[in-house]
This record gives C-alpha cells, sequence and structure tokens, in this order.
C-alpha cells in the first residue's frame, strides 16, 4: 500500500510540473535551505588539502552541533561534499563556508543552490494563497 501511494504522490507532482503548471507561473516560495556543494579548486594539491582535513572536519562538525549544517554527505565517484544548510541567505552560507580551513586556504570552494518547499504542491485544491 505505502508504495502505491508515494508512486501517486510522485505522479501528482510530476504531472503537475508538466505543461501549463510550470512552477515559474506560480508565486515564489521562500528559501528555508540551501543546498551546498564543495569540491576542490582545480589543480589542489590533494595532499595539501588532506594535511588541513583534521582542522576542517572539527569547524564542519562545530557548524553541525550549532546547528548550521542539518545533513552532510560524500559526494559518489570524486572528492567533495554536500552539506543541507539551516541557513536562508547564500551571502552568509557563503561566508560561513569560506571561514572553514579549506576555504581559507582558498582549496574548495562552494556552489550553492536555495531550496524551498515544492512548488507544484501548491495546485492541490485548498493549497493556493488565499484559499480557505
Amino acid at each position: 500500500m505505502k508504495k502505491s501511494v508515494t508512486f501517486s504522490f510522485i505522479a501528482l507532482v510530476l504531472s503537475l510540473m508538466g505543461a501549463g503548471h510550470a512552477q515559474t507561473t506560480t508565486p515564489p516560495t521562500p528559501t528555508t535551505r540551501i543546498l551546498a556543494i564543495g569540491t576542490l579548486n582545480p589543480g589542489v594539491d590533494p595532499v595539501a588539502a588532506r594535511a588541513i582535513l583534521p582542522a576542517e572536519v572539527r569547524e564542519t562538525v562545530k557548524l553541525y552541533l550549532d546547528g548550521k549544517i542539518e545533513q552532510w554527505y560524500s559526494l559518489q565517484g570524486r572528492p567533495g561534499v554536500a552539506f543541507i544548510l539551516n541557513l536562508t541567505d547564500p551571502a552568509a552560507a557563503h561566508e560561513m563556508l569560506e571561514k572553514l580551513p579549506l576555504g581559507q586556504a582558498h582549496l574548495m570552494s562552494f556552489e550553492l543552490i536555495p531550496l524551498a518547499p515544492l512548488n507544484p504542491l501548491r495546485q492541490l485544491q485548498g493549497m493556493a494563497p488565499g484559499s480557505p
């Protein structure tokens, strides 16, 4: 039963994202999280990065314990990390990540992607702004 409910929900969301229901036609949603994808800068010596890694891990754990990082992952098939940040301002996220040891050493850069609630769900009956 659970698989069919999940499949039905996914099918509904995908159908809402089709023609005439593009996310750009609905009101903007607020940024609630930021996806930060960190990779070593081109030409960085991996040995130099590994030397800084113990300090990088300690500082990253502090950000997690402070509630700034909600989730953290390794990238599959290449060196790097992905963080889900409990921040809503990309400038603040950039500033925070640049203060990490690898950022201070100019060895790692982050791509920041603001995330928001799934906009097509606003198309469900009763979910549009101003509806009862």
